[in-house]
């Protein structure tokens, strides 16, 4: 069974996917491309740490599909900043979270 702070992380990611869908289409919305990266680096930092089994069965994963190919073809645009820069934190402080319980 996952830890509680697991299952609320788990709930804030399929808030985040939920809240950014569309966010390719959305090049001016920083912040939402910035929430993107977010969850994809919370994703990351969830499978790195051994725990991929409690992701959704049928997130709407970017790393995991051709989205992937177009957050990458935006990394010198702001957006494409953003995400890099949410990706990163995501990463960062799910781990920070996960280890410290």
């Amino acid at each position: 069974m996952a830890s509680p702070v697991l299952v609320q992380l788990i709930e804030l990611l399929r808030r985040l996917y939920g809240e950014t869908q569309g966010f390719l289409d959305t090049p001016d919305d920083a912040q939402l491309w910035y929430n993107r990266g977010y969850a994809n680096g919370m994703v990351q930092a969830i499978r790195e740490l051994g725990h991929g089994d409690a992701l959704p069965a049928d997130p709407a994963l970017d790393a995991d599909g051709e989205g992937w190919d177009r957050i990458a073809q935006q990394a010198l645009t702001p957006w494409g900043r953003a995400h890099a820069h949410g990706l990163e934190m995501g990463r960062k402080e799910t781990y920070e979270v996960l280890e410290g319980t």
